[in-house]
């Protein structure tokens, strides 16, 4: 594995949430991190038809803008009675002519289950790629997986995206009832980001 050795390191997104906390687990290996928007970066297409491709366009757009390192992911639920979607869409399905209704996506996904009778428990998993590029080509990839189950109905106001209908493996609630320190210890972008550390050294 080839290790992160500088101290100024670019998360190519440009979700301020997101970059929060890219840069409150980054700071104490006492790397500068900057976001897309600070370097006035496009959003690239996503084209890809997994999580690992998605974000390595990412990663590898903005390193070769940029000339520094870059840091991206890709993420979503993989329902396995849906045959594993909405997966790398999962937020097109939240798409609206007026931005993204995740509860509009959570209502589609359990209509969809519904509709094919699909057993209990309904067994899925949060999916987090980190890719790390560097501007000569090179990139290292960190996956995290939590397996769970979705449920119905919606159930907790904490978290985003499809937090509110996935129930963790070993929980009797769902990310969305969870507190967001207790989630961010456990969930799938915690266990790619315990790679990543690897990676920098720690």
């Amino acid at each position: 594995m080839r290790r992160f050795t500088g101290d100024h390191l670019l998360v190519a997104t440009h979700n301020k949430g997101k970059l929060e906390e890219m840069e409150a687990l980054l700071a104490p290996f006492g790397i500068r991190v900057t976001g897309a928007a600070d370097h006035d970066l496009p959003e690239p297409e996503e084209t890809g038809t997994s999580f690992v491709e998605n974000a390595r366009i990412k990663a590898h757009a903005a390193a070769k803008a940029t000339g520094l390192p870059a840091l991206s992911d890709d993420s979503g639920i993989e329902i396995d009675a849906l045959n594993g979607a909405p997966g790398v869409y999962t937020a097109d399905w939240a798409e609206t002519p007026n931005g993204r209704d995740f509860v509009m996506a959570m209502r589609k996904t359990h209509e969809l289950l519904e509709a094919q009778g699909a057993p209990h428990p309904r067994t899925a998993r949060f999916c987090c790629t980190l890719v790390l590029a560097w501007p000569d080509g090179h990139d290292e990839v960190f996956p995290g997986v939590m397996e769970g189950q979705v449920v119905w109905p919606m159930r907790g106001e904490q978290g985003h995206g499809y937090d509110p209908i996935f129930q963790p493996a070993g929980y009797d609630v769902t990310f969305g009832e969870m507190d967001r320190w207790e989630k961010n210890k456990i969930s799938h972008r915690a266990r790619a980001v315990e790679q990543l550390k690897q990676a920098l050294g720690g």
